[in-house]
This record gives C-alpha cells, sequence and structure tokens, in this order.
C-alpha cells in the first residue's frame, strides 16, 4: 500500500520573514502538516483492514478522517509552494491575461481572494481553483480543508486561514496576515500549475 510523506520545504524556515515568522513555519510544518499525513496513512491502514476483515461497519467514520487528512496534506503541499522569499509583485502572460478577462484585473482578483480568505467561517482556506469543466479560474472558500471544495477543479494558488497559520505573529488579526500573503506569493509557481491544470486531461473539460 502507498502512503503519504511529509515534503520538505522549499527554503528555510525564517526565509518567509517578516510576513511569517520563523517559530510559526516550524511548528506549521513539522508538526501540522506531518499531523495531516499521519492521519491520513491511518485512515489508508484502517481501511485496508477493515476490507481484510469484511467488517466495513465504522467505514464512514474512517472515509472522512482520510478526506479531512489528505486534503490537509495536499492543501499545504501546494502551499509551501505557492510561497518564496523572492515572491510578490505581479503576476505575468497567460495567467495574468486570464486574470483581467476572468476577473476584470489583478486588483480585482486580490480583492475576491482577499475577501474570500479573510471571510472563512472558522478554519480553512481562500484558494484559487482551475475548475476543469469549465476551462475558468475561479476564487473559493473552503471551509476545514475539504468542505466547500468545487468536485474536478485543481488548487491553483492556495492560503491557510486556520489560527495555527498565523495566529501566534498576528494574533486575531487575519485581515493583516491575508494582506501580507501577496508578499510572498511565488507567481511563477502559480503559472506554472496554472499551465499543468490546463492541459490535464480531465473529466468533464470544456463542457460549458
Amino acid at each position: 500500500m502507498s502512503t503519504y510523506e511529509l515534503p520538505d520545504l522549499p527554503y528555510d524556515y525564517d526565509a518567509l520573514e517578516p510576513v511569517i515568522d520563523e517559530r510559526i513555519m516550524e511548528l506549521h510544518h513539522d508538526k501540522h502538516h506531518q499531523g495531516y499525513v499521519d492521519g491520513a496513512n491511518s485512515a489508508l491502514e484502517q481501511l485496508e483492514q477493515m476490507r481484510e476483515s469484511g467488517d466495513m461497519g465504522n467505514v464512514k467514520s474512517v472515509k472522512r478522517n482520510l478526506a479531512f487528512n489528505l486534503s490537509g496534506h495536499v492543501n499545504h503541499t501546494v502551499f509551501w509552494e505557492n510561497m518564496s522569499p523572492d515572491g510578490g509583485g505581479e503576476p505575468e502572460g497567460e495567467l495574468a491575461d486570464a486574470l483581467d478577462e476572468q476577473f476584470g484585473g489583478f486588483e480585482q482578483f486580490k480583492s475576491d481572494f482577499a475577501a474570500a480568505s479573510k471571510g472563512v467561517e472558522g478554519s480553512g482556506w481562500g484558494q484559487l481553483v482551475y475548475d476543469h469543466a469549465a476551462d475558468q479560474l475561479m476564487v473559493v472558500a473552503n471551509e476545514n480543508h475539504q468542505n466547500q471544495q468545487v468536485s474536478g477543479s485543481t488548487p491553483i494558488l492556495v492560503l491557510d486561514v486556520w489560527e495555527h497559520a498565523y495566529y501566534l505573529q498576528y494574533e486575531n488579526n487575519r485581515g493583516e496576515y491575508v494582506d501580507s500573503f501577496w508578499d510572498v506569493v511565488d507567481w511563477e509557481d502559480v503559472a506554472q500549475r496554472y499551465e499543468q491544470a490546463q492541459s490535464a486531461d480531465v473529466v468533464g473539460q470544456h463542457t460549458h
């Protein structure tokens, strides 16, 4: 059975300062993300044992745990790579054109994304996703890691607004954290994800 592994950060813990504090990055990556990896692997192991025993009585709970933890793992993996100590500025090329066409411009997109991120009820994520069914970008607000996701979409840019992502530094000021995020966004990574998502062969793509 294949298992999931915690990826290394693509930079040092303190590389995103002053936007994100070194201690936050250390705890967030080594403890929280590792916890989601462990939770996903545990759920996979439980499901395998249930199939072998023929006792699927608790399957709903285990599959819920798998969805939560695996989505947490996937979201965090994208999140780390979406950021860079050399980030900031604005996107260029095809991604910039798409944001202009579909959101009315970069500033309008930022406003949409920031509002979604700040408005998450409780814990969750602000996300820019590529909707394969309509061949377009879409901003969504996820609660927890997996609720209110758009089926068949690919995350392009994600922002973790769980309190563990910012509270040690920003306390209860989520808005300041969201506004600071733009200074570390790696638009080259986001553009690459957009290009890859467009070229992916996904069921439902281009079915306007």
